[in-house]
């Protein structure tokens, strides 16, 4: 697959998003996209998906089959996930029965089996997410592009997800990924390239370079050592349904912000996560109330995924209601 001198823009005097981009995708080979937020690297996918069309240049070499996991999931269809699934399935080539029998599959090996016959529009951002991977998976694809699939699965749907990558590569797929997490897949990709000023650099091998701020590891289920905490961000969350489950309703002890807390300085993109938990719930230290309700957590986009991983293997359940990335 060949990307030659790719621009896009929307519309004839807006600026543009992407200009002069040339790559070679090779079969059988993983692809990461790095670069900071808004310099186009979504755009970029969508043009490798087929989903958009270059304003100018030429995409040539794209395999028939073409699968892609959008970071935010239009779940407000009025099917079923497993009637969704089905329906996809047919659409990309798959006979009916066939279609029905992976769309069972898929479901079940990143855990939703159970919500096959759930509305779409009453599963929770977790399990939306994972019909969203699940769809992009049904019938093998010869690229597959993937803009923060990860984001809102629970650990074991992330192992699942990066074994499936793997699995498409060893089978003589490309696959094409986007994360915010510098250490996803991190040994792995076989070509890295950084968009900048609307162009696509290679990277030179060795760590992948974050996109946000610098990450603390996490220590047990306190999160004191995880996620660096904001001082300063609106607190105004979007209305997005997002459901994940297992986040502790005590023992989080995420240093709080405010005046006489020194949180440090940020660099980079943060991320905002809205949560409510269960009755007489403690909310996490560092959390602050929510307009409508629950609670909101500001951590440094890199270290968000540790956060959630924490947040979803901890006992009793919470719910998380949204997670925004911001600027």
């Amino acid at each position: 697959m060949r990307l030659a001198a790719v621009g896009r823009r929307y519309g004839r005097r807006r600026p543009w998003v992407l200009r002069g981009v040339e790559a070679e995708l090779a079969p059988g080979t993983l692809v990461r996209i790095e670069g900071g937020n808004g310099c186009g690297k979504s755009t970029l996918l969508r043009l490798l998906a087929g989903i958009d069309t270059p304003t100018e240049g030429r995409i040539t070499g794209r395999p028939r089959r073409t699968a892609y996991v959008p970071e935010r999931f239009p779940a407000a269809l009025p099917l079923t996930a497993g009637a969704y699934l089905a329906h996809l399935g047919r659409v990309q080539g798959l006979n009916g029965a066939e279609a029905a029998r992976r769309a069972v599959d898929r479901l079940e090996r990143f855990g939703a089996g159970a919500c096959a016959r759930t509305p779409l529009s009453e599963l929770s951002k977790g399990t939306s997410q994972k019909v969203a991977v699940a769809q992009a998976l049904l019938a093998d694809p010869g690229l597959l592009v993937l803009d923060e699939a990860w984001t809102g699965l629970d650990a074991s749907a992330r192992a699942e997800l990066d074994r499936a990558v793997a699995e498409r590569t060893a089978a003589g797929g490309t696959v094409v990924f986007v994360d915010h997490d510098p250490a996803r897949l991190t040994d792995r990709p076989d070509a890295r390239y950084r968009l900048r000023g609307g162009t696509l650099e290679p990277v030179a091998a060795g760590p992948s370079v974050p996109d946000a701020g610098p990450g603390v590891p996490a220590a047990g289920l306190g999160l004191s050592s995880v996620p660096d905490v904001v001082p300063g961000v609106p607190t105004a969350v979007p209305s997005v349904p997002t459901a994940v489950p297992s986040v502790p309703a005590a023992g989080l002890t995420v240093p709080a912000a405010g005046p006489g807390v020194p949180a440090g300085p940020v660099r980079g993109a943060v991320v905002r996560i809205h949560a409510s938990g269960p009755p007489g719930s403690v909310p996490p230290e560092g959390a602050v109330p929510a307009p409508g309700g629950g609670f909101l957590l500001t951590v440094g986009a890199g270290r968000s995924d540790a956060v959630l991983r924490e947040l979803l293997t901890a006992r009793p359940p919470w719910h998380i209601r949204a997670v925004e990335e911001l600027p």
